[in-house]
């Protein structure tokens, strides 16, 4: 039997496909011409496109398709769900797939989506469900769809995400559904957006923006997101329009086979969400199988190939009543097995279980350690720390974090509280969801806290499992409460020697957190119980293996918000001397790790003033890099100091506030304009909208009306001015740019150029790493030049070029290597480097053009011409002894 359906591939597309769409519902209408597609040996799939009537005029954009010869037989049939943001040609090419796979495929786009009118709705019950409702009416008239009885077709119904949440719906609310396959999906929208009675801000902000912004909603839900976002709680209004349209609701009525697949790293659609709905739908006495996939709307491997295949048996079991089509493990977990060799990829294998274990199976006590400890939820909820990175799916991501020596999961000093374990004496394998119990004390009345458990291994590096974090309101805090926490669900195994670590912070970038400064104490009450699910056994050989947890453009994003973001940690006072002085550098060090006397930097001093465009040269492993991490606050110096504007730099300094910095380009939606990327971006940083000055940032950005266009529409040129807006919100007066010319040609270096320029014309300061010497030279009024961590040179960049000390030497013939090593070896003679020209010579102090000229005679160079030269390139090869 052919099982090769693709079900749900291209369902899920990250933080475009969540929920659904509105109007209403009734009778079809319209009809289309039917078309043929085949390609190779594939049988031809027919498809016929029409346009379906709602009794209240809405019209549903559809496809039908089917394969094999008229008269061939009835089939059963599918429901192909698209996600949200999406439409039915999302969802094309896997609805041929079934089709060849002998089903009848029906697909359609929402309401709000593709050519369908009407108002999003998400996947209200009298509008989008009613429609699927019509959907099945439509299938149950057509001659190649197989019939229970009379306008009862066999029909199953799968999707992802919003797609997967209308499947649950349908089977709840119309009875001739018989099986169903949601992946990725929600079973309470009201517990998915509001975990714990905490808006997850970030994720709703990115979904109605996916779904066109807000207008395109339901009026209700629109002025229910506005209420909310603009308060930042959940009321009880909010909770039950956001149930009214959740699984949930239905929970009782939906009893037909049901294979659930959730993703692991899922911040949006958590693996509480599929194991609430497996728990409700078995007690129906309903089959149903959990399958818990390694990737999720955080990014990662969705493992389409394997879920569609199960997917495939799970319909032909279920709708063919094909008793040999097996429907694999009752539980099954994606694990890691290591890295391929030969590509870098994560090796993904199999666990599973002859029954579902639950998220608290099998709970294990792990004693934690840790006093009574106070901490601040800071005024305005900011700085604040970073878990998952709603939304921003990809590869690539993490690497550029990585090189810079961060994690994604941030916690600032003063602003939580820690509780470790013991160095675990033997493996431990967490299936679940931990609980522990403490006591929670707040100087308001309610305090809102983000747990999470950290793996910390040797040399203190701590993992956050899937960068998940489970936030809870505790109301009546200020009174002192006992509250038990149920913290992330994962499957993740901890090393022996490996400790446990409790972290409950008072921010968390996804969320919303109360404004009002607060100070909240926090004491163990018990254990942390830990779930195992010791009946798990994982398969013995790898599963196909491809890379799978990289989150991108969000963490370049990431890295954007820790960078511009209001920060505070202990430092020493300020220096009033340099209040108006943007940067000073003094005797700054950094060994390199695990050294005691190796330098990355060393010795490193300079200063840098109002309106000047500073170049920061040197050659690979110069220390630039390092240098730059220092001075945002990335990492912290062994030795000396740097103040920026008399305050001295550490990370989580609030003077960073004044720092903005472009590090490798952004991560954007593509799918947004340049203008709403903005936007969310610095509604993300918390800070008053009235503080990010975008009109001021556009402006010296440039970029006109490609403000209002999609990202995916912009060139490489366009995408690097609108991340350097993104530096510059807010007009930070300290603009730090690291390579901001990389991937542009000409034309675009020189528009960079002007904005750079008009950048400090203002009296704003811009440091540039760049490797472009031709351009730093006609960019920046002075340089600093750095090789082998230490200071070469620095000035402005007229007196560097045209610095008195290095002459330019035309020869007759080009100069041979043993040659330019003679003259190197001259008394007077800092360096000497050859050119396609001659010679470039560095004069030693107190030596004189005169006497090297002599020299030159001596060793018999055909010397036509001596003079001071003119070329940032030869200046700097010569400062550097060539050494680039």
């Amino acid at each position: 039997m052919d099982l090769r359906v693709s079900a749900l591939r291209g369902l899920l597309k990250g933080p475009r496909r969540l929920m659904a769409a509105a109007a209403a519902v009734v009778v079809l209408a319209g009809a289309g011409t039917w078309t043929a597609a085949a390609s190779g040996d594939a049988a031809p799939v027919h498809r016929s496109d029409r346009m379906m009537t709602m009794s209240d005029g809405t019209r549903l954009d559809t496809s039908y398709f089917t394969a094999g010869a008229a008269g061939s037989g009835r089939r059963p049939a599918v429901l192909l769900a698209h996600g949200f943001g999406g439409s039915k040609d999302d969802v094309r090419r896997q609805a041929e797939d079934l089709a060849r796979d002998g089903y009848a495929v029906l697909t359609w786009s929402a309401r709000g989506f593709g050519h369908s009118t009407g108002r999003i709705g998400l996947n209200d019950p009298e509008h989008e469900v009613a429609d699927v409702s019509r959907l099945i009416d439509w299938l149950a008239g057509q001659p190649q769809v197989r019939l229970d009885r009379k306008g009862d077709p066999r029909v199953g119904v799968a999707g992802g995400s919003y797609g997967g949440a209308v499947s649950l719906l349908a089977a709840g609310h119309d009875r001739r559904v018989d099986a169903i396959a949601p992946a990725l999906t929600y079973w309470d929208l009201a517990d998915a957006l509001f975990p714990g009675g905490v808006f997850k801000k970030l994720w709703a902000g990115v979904f109605v923006n996916s779904g066109g912004g807000c207008a395109r909603f339901e009026p209700a839900l629109c002025r229910m997101y506005d209420r909310v976002a603009e308060s930042g709680t959940p009321d009880p209004a909010a909770r039950r329009l956001l149930q009214e349209r959740s699984p949930s609701a239905v929970a009782d009525r939906i009893g037909v086979p049901t294979l659930l697949v959730q993703g692991q790293t899922d911040s949006l659609f958590t693996l509480a969400q599929s194991d609430a709905a497996a728990r409700a739908i078995r007690a129906n006495g309903a089959p149903v199988d959990v399958d818990w996939v390694a990737g999720g709307h955080d990014g990662g491997d969705l493992e389409n190939g394997r879920v569609q295949a199960r997917v495939a048996a799970w319909f032909d079991h279920y709708l063919k009543d094909d008793a040999s089509a097996g429907t694999g493990p009752a539980f099954r977990i994606t694990r890691t097995g290591g890295v391929d060799s030969t590509d870098g990829a994560a090796q993904l294998r199999g666990a599973t279980a002859g029954s579902y274990p639950g998220l608290r199976g099998h709970p294990r006590p792990v004693p934690l350690t840790g006093a009574s400890q106070r901490f601040a939820n800071p005024a305005g909820a900011s700085p604040p720390g970073v878990s998952a990175l709603p939304g921003l799916g990809g590869s690539g991501g993490l690497s550029r974090l990585s090189a810079l020596g961060l994690g994604v999961s941030l916690d600032f000093p003063g602003q939580y509280a820690r509780f470790d374990s013991a160095p675990l004496t033997a493996d431990l394998t967490i299936t679940g969801a931990p609980t522990v119990t403490v006591h929670v004390a707040s100087t308001s009345e309610d305090a809102v806290l983000f747990g999470k458990v950290y793996d910390v291994g040797p040399g203190a590096r701590q993992v956050l499992p899937a960068q998940l974090v489970a936030p809870v309101r505790v109301t009546g805090a200020r009174a002192g409460r006992d509250v038990t926490l149920t913290l992330p669900a994962i499957d993740h195994e901890v090393r022996k020697g490996h400790r446990l670590r409790l972290v409950l912070a008072s921010t968390d970038l996804g969320y919303a957190s109360p404004a009002a400064p607060a100070a909240y104490t926090v004491s163990l009450r018990g254990d942390l119980s830990v779930p195992t699910a010791p009946r798990v056994t994982t398969a013995a050989a790898p599963l196909p293996a491809w890379v799978w947890w990289l989150p991108v453009a969000g963490a370049a994003f990431a890295l954007a918000l820790l960078l511009t973001g209001r920060r505070r940690t202990a430092a020493p006072a300020p220096d009033p001397d340099l209040a108006d002085v943007p940067l000073v550098i003094t005797g700054l060090g950094k060994r390199y790790a695990r050294s005691a006397d190796r330098y990355a930097v060393r010795g490193l001093s300079f200063r840098v003033e109002r309106g000047q465009v500073l170049g920061l040269l040197g050659p690979n492993g110069a220390g630039k890099t390092t240098t730059l991490r220092m001075l945002m606050g990335l990492i912290a110096p062994d030795e000396g100091e740097i103040r920026v504007f008399g305050h001295a730099v550490r990370p989580g300094a609030p003077v960073l506030s004044r720092v903005g910095a472009f590090v490798e380009g952004a991560g954007f939606l593509p799918h947004l304009s340049g203008r709403e990327n903005l936007e969310l971006y610095w509604r993300a940083t918390g800070r008053p909208a009235g503080d990010a000055h975008l009109d001021e940032a556009l402006e010296i950005a440039g970029l006109g009306d490609a403000l209002a266009r999609a990202v995916r529409t912009y060139s490489q040129g366009m995408r690097q001015r609108l991340a350097l807006a993104q530096a510059m919100l807010g007009l930070p007066d300290l603009l730090i740019l690291d390579e901001p010319t990389n991937g542009l040609d000409p034309p675009q270096i020189r528009e960079m150029r002007g904005v750079m320029i008009r950048y400090a014309a203002g009296g704003r300061t811009v440091i540039v790493s760049s490797h472009l010497l031709a351009e730093v030279e006609q960019s920046c009024t002075h340089l600093v030049v750095m090789d082998r961590g230490r200071l070469v040179q620095a000035g402005p960049v007229r007196d560097i070029v045209g610095s008195g000390d290095t002459l330019l030497v035309g020869t007759a013939v080009p100069v041979r290597e043993p040659v330019a090593e003679k003259v190197a070896a001259l008394d007077g003679i800092a360096s000497a480097v050859r050119t396609e020209d001659g010679l470039l010579v560095r004069l030693a102090p107190g030596a004189t053009a005169e006497r090297l000229v002599v020299e030159l005679v001596r060793l018999e160079v055909p010397v036509t011409s001596v003079g001071p030269h003119r070329r940032l390139e030869d200046a700097f090869l010569t400062l550097i002894g060539g050494s680039a």
